[in-house]
């Protein structure tokens, strides 16, 4: 099994679709707020998932495309769509090879999408490549810092070894890589950290199983280890611990993400 059939199928697993829908939902409006998306706007929503960023932007008058590597994920995405009569064109495409002419977009936009791509320049070079001269980056990822960001180094010991050159997902989140991965191709970069407030969980116990049955990286985790009682007990306690040391207060989290947004320079 090629990376990528193993990152649809890791994405394909448990319940991404409740995850996006129950927790993360509020960050789509807040990315096309930031990318200034309106009315006229063409729109490429990378690792768009169910449409969290996509939805929102067609709603707001774009032409939008959502594209992302996992199919199932965008057949919902689709019927949420419907549902809220958003005009939406949706492609299953890799982000690290995708399937749009240079320059096609006024805007290139990924929520918490194209940050678990495996090759961060790869990845980053498509973005640039087919928005416009002039055009909108914009991006919402997770920090290493935040809570996110701590739970994907809480399992990192418990993880299959990555391939060599696959980055950590949360680095997208550094605004220093940010500058490495885009240089001199953008202009006018603004970034901002904030915190998605997350009312969803009782406890830290309830975090880490709801994330072990619904988020596929924490599925993978547990799959690579499922033969190993005792090591499956000491991440349960330490995603557990996690969700308790960021609990601020009344059962609620922060979860620290940064946006970015740039110009696609000549």
């Amino acid at each position: 099994m090629t990376i990528k059939e193993k990152h649809r199928a890791m994405w394909a697993s448990g319940d991404y679709s409740a995850v996006a829908s129950e927790i993360v939902a509020p960050l789509g409006p807040v990315l096309v707020a930031a990318a200034g998306i309106g009315p006229g706007t063409t729109v490429l929503d990378v690792g768009a998932g169910t449409g969290n960023a996509s939805i929102p932007a067609a709603l707001a008058g774009a032409t939008v495309t959502a594209s992302d590597l996992t199919p199932s994920l965008l057949a919902v995405g689709e019927r949420e769509a419907a549902a809220r009569d958003a005009k939406v064109l949706w492609r299953e495409a890799d982000a690290e090879a995708l399937p749009f002419a240079d320059g096609e977009f006024d805007a290139v936009i990924s929520c918490i999408g194209v940050m678990f791509a495996p090759h961060h320049s790869e990845a980053a070079g498509e973005l640039l490549r087919v928005c416009r001269v002039g055009g909108t980056i914009g991006l919402i990822n997770w920090t290493p810092e935040g809570f996110i960001g701590q739970m994907f180094a809480t399992m990192k010991p418990y993880a299959a070894p990555p391939p060599p050159g696959v980055q950590p997902p949360p680095r997208w989140g550094d605004p220093a890589h940010l500058a490495e991965l885009f240089g001199d191709a953008v202009s006018g970069v603004k970034v901002e950290r904030r915190v998605l407030r997350v009312e969803r969980f009782g406890g830290g116990a309830e975090f880490r199983d709801y994330f072990k049955a619904r988020y596929g990286p924490t599925i993978a985790v547990y799959k690579n280890i499922e033969g190993d009682p005792g090591r499956v007990a000491a991440l349960d306690e330490e995603l557990a611990e996690l969700g308790r040391r960021h609990d601020v207060g009344g059962g609620a989290m922060e979860w620290e993400y940064l946006i970015y947004t740039a110009q696609r320079a000549a």
